[in-house]
């Protein structure tokens, strides 16, 4: 398959955005994990102090 001159530019770009898109992905995972285990901290502590 040709794609031309530009082939190298164009397929590293591909490679960089998705790189960036997985990134997103994990670190929203990420946060999304740290930010339920804070709730859950905060909820155990209102049914304490309630």
């Amino acid at each position: 398959m040709e794609l031309g001159k530009y082939a190298d530019t164009v397929l590293s770009t591909y490679a960089v955005s998705l790189a960036l898109l997985i990134g997103l992905v994990v670190w929203t995972i990420l946060r999304g994990q740290k930010i339920r285990k804070e709730l859950r901290k905060i909820e155990e502590r209102g049914h304490i102090d309630g």
